[in-house]
């Protein structure tokens, strides 16, 4: 008597970096819908500057290639890269995609900031 198996459910979840940096489903999402529009497959690079009105600042970049040394965090099979001198700054962090009637960006929700600047682009430790 043979069995019939069910295909394994494909999971839908975002992997969580050992540094607790997670690509929330949105932005894998819109990283999914940038590549078929580029033709190519791009990645989304996060890093963190000094500057802007609180301190420290975000940089993001659609990128086609990784560093040797990029932080990879994937989801759907999408991915956001961290340089290493950015990392501890997005411990726990979630890079996430929003699209609202104020706009639609990229946004990272940092449980490290103690403060931000109003457009979320600027915030200090």
């Amino acid at each position: 008597m043979s069995t019939v198996q069910s295909p394994p459910l494909e999971l839908k979840i975002a992997t969580r970096a050992p540094e607790g940096i997670v690509l929330a489903s949105s932005a894998a999402k819109r990283l999914a819908r940038l590549s078929q529009s580029e033709g190519h497959p791009v990645m989304l690079r996060v890093a963190v500057e000094g500057g802007g009105c609180s301190g420290f600042q975000y940089q993001l970049d659609l990128v086609q290639t990784a560093e040797a040394d990029d932080l990879r965090v994937e989801t759907d099979g999408q991915a956001a890269l961290i340089d290493p001198v950015s990392v501890p700054f997005l411990k726990g962090s979630e890079i996430a995609w929003i699209d609202e009637l104020a706009g639609a960006q990229f946004v990272i929700r940092n449980p490290n900031a103690a403060t931000s600047c109003g457009c979320g682009v600027s915030f200090s430790i």
